[in-house]
């Protein structure tokens, strides 16, 4: 039983990388293969699509996970199947909420941006959150099953499939490109929705019962999820549309490679996360807060010393990696990338936030971090783009991770305190 489950934990790492491996490449395919103004188009309709998508829809995939298990450990059949259901259709209306915010924005674009034609290839996107919706029950569905190997596949085979079509599509045009990435779109969400129903099935079948008493907790559960979620959204994707904003069209394409170390660190913690969210929140209930802290202060010693290994290392090699693999029309981007590497090594040694507060029973703690890095990232990122472009922005985003990180280093020893009295009161 332990080396199936070690087995699944690490089939469901190699899909994270995986599929953040793909989506560099992606990035990469889209670069070489589109001219260098196409090519700052494609990264803010990535960017907008992205953020609205994720903006717009509610987080209900967080509600599935927790009620589920809930509903499945007392055998409460009826309700589960009713959270199901109505989770379904309220991730198909966030999608097409989406969608609906998509094509507005996509006819407002020109009063938003000065980087002009970008109307159809928004159109054709604003397809995916409609399209890609279903993806998000599916891979709660999955979670319910403990069948984290299958999800991590299944993140691989959708950003193949992404990587494929951004390769044949990007070679026609812009406007191409996101047609192919809609078309591979649908390919991953039927492949998933057919995957996650046959996991479904398994469960007992039986009446349909109203959520009852439950529908406030619930709520306000996918609500709380909903925010945490999107700001954390703002991280990646707003810096892009605000430098759109304010700075000359080919520092959009520049700022968007410079993120890939963002993206790559992201995805080297993303399963160190997934365990310390299991783990620290057991211990905490368990009265163990002390073995949680533990577990927090080994994450934050080997994070510290993987960034300060690799940092110095990209940091030198930096300017010879990305003339090499995006050609030498992107050297404007060497300066911004360096500056990412310390936004996106800050952020690697404190994304234990991500899980920490809610293993403790504090989430606002986790939305509060995100908002002081928020309204740090806004204000810097426009008057350093505007002043600097992309490498004005860069620093605007190393600003406001130094920000995230000085409220997490003064109120990590004020939660000591308050988790460690609660544990004992229990």
């Amino acid at each position: 039983m332990r080396m199936r489950l070690l087995w699944r934990r690490a089939a469901a790492a190699l899909g994270i990388y995986g599929s953040a491996l793909l989506g560099i490449l992606a990035s990469i395919v889209a670069a070489r293969e589109l001219s260098k103004i196409d090519f700052s188009r494609f990264a803010l309709v990535f960017a907008a699509t992205s953020l609205l998508q994720l903006f717009l829809d509610l987080t209900i995939e967080e509600v599935v996970v927790k009620y589920g298990n809930r509903y499945a450990a007392r055998a409460d059949w009826g309700r589960f199947h009713r959270l199901i259901r109505l989770s379904i259709r309220i991730k198909l209306a966030g999608g097409l909420l989406g969608t609906v915010g998509v094509a507005v924005v996509a006819f407002a674009s020109p009063w938003i941006w000065s980087l002009g034609g970008i109307r159809g290839a928004l159109l054709v996107a604003g397809l995916i959150p409609l399209i890609q919706a279903p993806e998000g029950i599916a891979s709660a569905l999955l979670l319910l099953r403990n069948r984290y190997d299958i999800r991590g596949g299944l993140l691989t085979w959708s950003m193949a499939l992404r990587l494929a079509a951004t390769a044949i599509g990007a070679s026609f045009g812009l406007v191409q490109a996101f047609i192919a990435i809609v078309i591979a779109q649908v390919v991953s969400t039927v492949t998933s929705s057919v995957v996650a129903y046959l996991a479904y099935r398994r469960y007992p079948r039986r009446d349909v019962e109203p959520l009852a008493e439950h529908s406030r907790e619930v709520r306000a559960f996918a609500v709380q999820s909903t925010i945490g979620s999107g700001l954390s959204s703002l991280r990646t994707l707003l810096p892009t549309v605000l430098v759109g904003m304010v700075a000359k069209p080919e520092d959009i394409g520049y700022f968007r490679i410079a993120q890939a170390p963002q993206t790559a660190f992201a995805s080297l913690s993303a399963p160190a996360r997934l365990v310390l969210l299991a783990e620290q929140t057991r211990d905490i209930e368990h009265g163990r807060a002390d073995r949680a802290y533990r577990l927090l202060w080994r994450y934050i010693a080997a994070t510290f010393v993987a960034a300060a290994v690799l940092v110095p290392a990209a940091w030198y090699v930096t300017p010879a990696l990305v003339p090499a693999i995006y050609g030498h029309r992107y050297a404007g981007a060497i300066n911004p990338t360096r500056l990412i590497l310390i936004a996106a090594s800050v952020q690697l040694v404190f994304g234990w936030t991500k899980s920490f507060p809610v293993s403790i029973g504090r989430p606002g703690l986790r939305t509060a971090g995100q908002l002081v890095e928020i309204v740090a990232m806004i204000p810097l990122v426009v008057v350093l783009g505007s002043m600097y472009g992309a490498t004005g922005a860069a620093a605007g985003v190393v600003g406001s991770s130094l920000a995230l990180g000085l409220f997490w280093i003064v109120n990590l020893s004020r939660l000591r305190l308050h988790t460690v009295s609660a544990g004992a009161a229990t």
